[in-house]
């Protein structure tokens, strides 16, 4: 860990820790203007992203490798950063069916640091090794490091035990130039947004960013998966009334058929929405629903049109 005069001369140079110019006033603005400045400011962080599409693109990649071969994606973030890991993490399940243990969010502090800040739990690097040894991550898992800064010795610590001694693929989701970095990832992801409208509050444009990265990295990962027909998520389970809900307008959206035609197939289906579709759509019975359905890896259009299935 750098002593307080290094770190201190360390965060002068960092992106996150500027002054914004458009908001030096913002002390005396107008509840009305506060809103506008934010606002304005955050019209910044969509267009920084969009220039990471390619290496996002290539994060992707990594990761359906992985799940293609039994990989898991572990989020290594503290802070804000560690929170937006865990909750795109938490949120797998119930969007895209996936097991709790596929994408998981591992935040420096542990349990307790998801609902309050634990400041000093992410100065030692060790303590990032360790976690990923704790969490059994393999060579076939991908490790993403996610750090407004690009400097959390926690982060750094995690993804440099994971490139060197577990020899598994890395990512890094920071908010500073990649020229900056003083990690090296296989692929390194950052959207430079500019000042915060509050000097080093990372959880603004910062966060906003890295939500971004993140929700994309999962999606997309789940759609080349196979996880969404069209524009439907359609591997749901259905843990909660809401998504017993959703499957049944789901299934009767794709298909066209009404309420209880729908739930009457969603039962003799044990209520899997992909094979619902397909015994409807393509008229067969569950049994060569399911079959197609293997055959295709998941895939619902080539399962309906029985592309590949035999």
């Amino acid at each position: 860990m750098p002593d307080s005069s290094s770190l201190f001369d360390e965060l002068q140079t960092l992106a996150t820790e500027q002054r914004n110019p458009h908001s030096t006033h913002i002390d005396t603005a107008s509840t009305e203007e506060i809103l506008r400045v934010i606002n304005t400011e955050d019209h910044q962080v969509p267009i920084a992203v969009r220039r990471e599409l390619p290496h996002v693109a290539e994060a992707v990649k990594i990761v359906v490798e992985a799940f293609e071969n039994d990989g898991r994606l572990f989020y290594v973030g503290a802070g804000t950063s560690g929170r937006l890991g865990v909750v795109d993490a938490s949120e797998c399940p119930p969007t895209f069916g996936t097991d709790p243990e596929r994408v998981q969010g591992l935040i420096a502090g542990g349990r307790e640091a998801v609902f309050r800040s634990q400041e000093g739990a992410e100065d030692v690097p060790e303590d990032g090794a360790e976690v990923l040894e704790q969490h059994g991550v393999r060579e076939n898992d991908v490790v993403c490091g996610v750090t407004s800064s690009g400097r959390t010795p926690f982060v750094v610590g995690a993804v440099e035990h994971a490139r060197d001694e577990i020899g598994c693929p890395t990512l890094f989701v920071t908010t500073v130039p990649r020229a900056d970095l003083d990690v090296a990832p296989d692929v390194a992801i950052c959207p430079v947004v500019g000042p915060e409208v509050i000097m080093g509050s990372t959880r603004m444009k910062s966060g906003t960013a890295q939500k971004l990265v993140l929700n994309m990295i999962t999606t997309a990962a789940m759609v080349r998966l196979g996880k969404v027909y069209e524009n439907m998520m359609v591997d749901l389970r259905r843990t909660s009334e809401k998504l017993v809900e959703r499957g049944l307008r789901t299934v009767m959206m794709v298909t066209g058929i009404d309420y209880e035609e729908a739930d009457a197939v969603l039962g003799a289906c044990d209520g899997h929405v992909k094979t619902a579709i397909v015994v409807v759509l393509a008229d067969v019975e569950v049994a060569e629903a399911r079959r197609r359905l293997d055959a295709t890896d998941g895939f619902v259009r080539p399962a309906i049109a029985g592309d590949g299935t035999g």
